[in-house]
């Protein structure tokens, strides 16, 4: 064989690796360290005490891209993060929006404290969780190397998040994580992949974003007391607003407290939450009902009403 015909031979094997090894897509996702508190050691096991239930907010996005869609995408994620936790009743985001509006409360997690707090009383929470996407941009650099190039991709952001005890409006936990996520596409002669950037890779920045407070706001969210409400009455039994999927057991018993007197902002005027009222009683759980509801007996006391706080004795 002739030396040019051996040249061309081998060149066209080596355009040939380029060509099949161009055709591959490859992903990486890389964390950036943030300013966020030291993570819990692994991940919070599933929980087995009663579920409280939690208000998530649509986020704010405050960058330049997105619009409200990188909001809605955020509060997703982390209402995923804490469905998996197994330890939280999520509030349906149809219902709270609904609730949010008809109250001039705001729609989004721009809601500061006090509204925050009487939003979540009114939707039966025990805290409400806001955030802002406060940075988010899209970079794009490459290799040219004639027949052979490169493009990488990389989408980061940053996501700040608030949790508000709806009973005091109190701030309980504010954090703030950086995420990254980066795509390479490779071309030979034309060949090969071409990324373009779809919302996917936001949504994959902004997952490892949340990922680095999830564990510390999953935390600081079980550490507000359970309560739950008397939903109605009928006779000796008294009808409530949690049950077995709650995670109350046939026997618990429960104390009853009235809800005492709404305490209010004297700078903004609004209410923050409520003194605590007078004990009223106790009950006892002896069956459940319907999705997620108890029945209960009166154990002790009288002059219970329909919307009466129930919390579990610590007896």
């Amino acid at each position: 064989m002739k030396r040019k015909d051996v040249s061309r031979l081998a060149l066209s094997v080596m355009v040939t690796g380029l060509i099949f090894t161009g055709c591959a897509t490859t992903y990486r996702e890389t964390q950036v360290p943030g300013p966020a508190q030291q993570p819990v050691e692994g991940r919070i096991q599933t929980y087995t005490g009663p579920k409280k239930r939690v208000c998530i907010v649509d986020f704010v996005n405050k960058s330049a891209y997105g619009q409200d869609r990188l909001g809605r995408s955020a509060s997703d994620i982390l209402s995923t993060e804490l469905f998996k936790s197994g330890a939280f009743i999520l509030v349906e985001r149809e219902k709270m929006q609904q609730l949010l509006n008809e109250q001039s409360l705001g729609q989004t997690g721009a809601v500061n404290p006090a509204t925050a707090a009487k939003a979540g009383q009114l939707l039966g929470c025990g805290a409400i969780v806001t955030g802002s996407i406060s940075q988010f941009g899209v970079k794009v650099v490459g290799a040219d190397y004639g027949v052979y190039k490169q493009k990488v991709q990389r989408a980061d952001c940053t996501v700040d998040v608030r949790v508000v005890d709806t009973s005091t409006g109190q701030v309980l936990f504010a954090d703030s994580g950086k995420g990254e996520y980066e795509r390479k596409a490779t071309q030979v002669f034309g060949l090969g992949q071409y990324a373009g950037y779809d919302e996917t890779m936001g949504q994959e920045a902004l997952r490892a974003a949340i990922t680095k407070f999830i564990d510390n706001l999953i935390q600081q969210l079980q550490s507000v007391e359970w309560s739950g409400r008397i939903a109605g009455m009928q006779g000796n039994r008294i009808y409530l607003n949690a049950g077995q999927k709650t995670g109350l057991t046939i026997g618990d018993e429960l104390i009853v407290t009235s809800l005492g007197e709404e305490i209010t902002d004297p700078q903004t005027g609004l209410v923050i939450g409520r003194a605590p009222g007078p004990v009223l009683g106790r009950l006892r759980i002896i069956a459940f009902f319907g999705e997620d509801g108890s029945v209960a007996t009166v154990e002790s006391g009288h002059g219970f009403k329909v919307g009466d706080q129930v919390k579990l004795s610590r007896q």
